[in-house]
């Protein structure tokens, strides 16, 4: 599918799920029962099912004589297994810790990270979620990270449904003042387990609602990250290193890169990042796009940022599409443990 294909379908999408559309089919009805049986195979090769435990990373990263006395930032996951951290054994493992020890590292203040993401969840519980996040008016998040998606294409929930739950958070978020980053939905073609036809449609199926996502969450002032093949190349060439036991989650590794693709988008959404690295590069293929053409092209390239530029543009809102640069991040510990949220 071509990029203008790609932008296409996803502008179809959002618009169905801003004006209230049905869902779009993304598979003809003659493939659905082989898919679903191909669908029960790779769930049992995988071990989905198993129980959902995942490490209480809750806690203050960064804290140093230093910066004693200062306020941490408060950044708080939402979303699904992968924002959980679920498939790593210690605290510091979770993408969570890892964004907020190099988020503490770049501000040079400590960071108080909270987490709402529940493995299992789909877009529709990102209401209930973000509910939880607001509870208090007076510890609103500075900023928000929500990885969701690749449970809404494994249960089949329509694009437009999807995206509709995803906007919504991103606006309530917004508008509570919190800065949001979304990495959109992972490209499920790149598991290994799973096999033709289902990975070739579990790869179109899930990048097409990621650059839907990305226009859903950019339009609602959110800022996006392609989270694609959990993130690019790294994955392609040592899959095995990067994915843990149940050959579906990440690693530790597999978090790390994913991280290291997140955080400077975290930085940049805060002000914290160069001021020479926000304009767009040339040599980098960066640059201004509509935002359909940008969402479109940030799937096809794993680690692509996608902000807003000009939403109001008399032909459309305009985005601004960013490679950005990775900052590498290490295993983290919270300076004190927190209790469970």
């Amino acid at each position: 599918m071509t990029s203008m294909s790609r932008a296409r379908v996803a502008r179809r999408i959002a618009a169905g799920a801003a004006y209230g559309g049905g869902g779009i089919g993304l598979a003809g009805a003659a493939t659905v029962g082989l898919l679903m049986a191909e669908v029960q195979l790779a769930r049992r090769r995988l071990g989905i099912g198993t129980p959902h435990r995942v490490p209480n990373a809750a806690g203050v990263y960064g804290s140093t004589p230093h910066t004693a006395g200062e306020p941490p930032l408060r950044l708080v996951m939402l979303g699904d297994s992968t924002a959980a951290g679920q498939g790593v054994q210690r605290a510091g493992q979770t993408p969570g810790a890892l964004l907020a020890s190099g988020l503490a590292a770049v501000a040079e203040r400590p960071v108080e990270l909270r987490s709402v993401a529940l493995p299992g969840a789909r877009s529709d519980d990102l209401d209930r979620q973000v509910t939880v996040t607001l509870a208090d008016p007076a510890r609103v998040p500075d900023v928000c990270v929500i990885m969701i998606g690749a449970n809404d294409v494994t249960h089949r929930m329509p694009a437009t449904r999807s995206v509709r739950h995803l906007a919504a958070a991103v606006r309530r978020l917004r508008t509570a003042g919190a800065e949001v980053v979304v990495g959109t939905c992972p490209d499920l073609g790149s598991i290994e387990p799973v096999r033709q036809p289902l990975r070739w449609l579990a790869r179109r199926t899930s990048r097409q609602l990621a650059a839907a996502q990305t226009i859903g969450a950019v339009e609602q002032g959110g800022r996006t990250v392609s989270l694609g093949d959990l993130l690019g190349p790294e994955f392609a060439q040592n899959p095995r290193a990067m994915f843990g036991p149940d050959n579906y989650h990440p690693s530790a590794d597999g978090y790390a890169t994913a991280a290291m693709a997140v955080l400077p988008t975290v930085c940049a959404a805060l002000g914290l990042w160069p001021a020479a690295e926000e304009r767009p590069d040339a040599a980098r293929r960066e640059g201004f796009l509509p935002v359909a053409r940008a969402a479109a092209e940030a799937v096809a390239e794993a680690g692509t940022e996608v902000a807003a530029a000009a939403p109001t543009a008399p032909r459309g809102p305009w985005a601004l599409l960013k490679r950005r640069r990775r900052r590498r991040v290490a295993e983290a510990e919270p300076e004190h443990s927190a209790q469970p949220t």
